[in-house]
């Protein structure tokens, strides 16, 4: 089983996503509120802004303060190229 992490200590299981996307859309927004009426959606931002929206094969709706395409570098086995774990999006 391969995990991902996104961001402050959150991990999903990498098997289970389906997409991840960037929060900025308006297509985006719409599906965000959606999964928080439904109580699908899991806020992994610790109060910062939402960067990109994973999408989970349970119709769960997770929010990360990580950017999209750092998330899919992790979900694609790439190492951040700083070393440091998050360190740009957690300042």
């Amino acid at each position: 089983m391969k995990f991902v992490n996104v961001g402050f200590n959150n991990i999903l299981n990498a098997e289970r996503i389906i997409a991840v996307i960037a929060s900025d859309s308006a297509p985006a927004k719409r599906l965000v509120q959606d999964a928080k009426d439904m109580g699908r959606a899991i806020d992994c931002t610790s109060g910062r802004k939402t960067r990109s929206v994973v999408v989970t094969d349970s119709d769960h709706v997770i929010l990360s303060a990580i950017q999209t395409e750092t998330l899919a570098s992790r979900l694609a086995g790439e190492t951040d190229n700083d070393g440091g774990e998050d360190s740009e999006d957690e300042k």
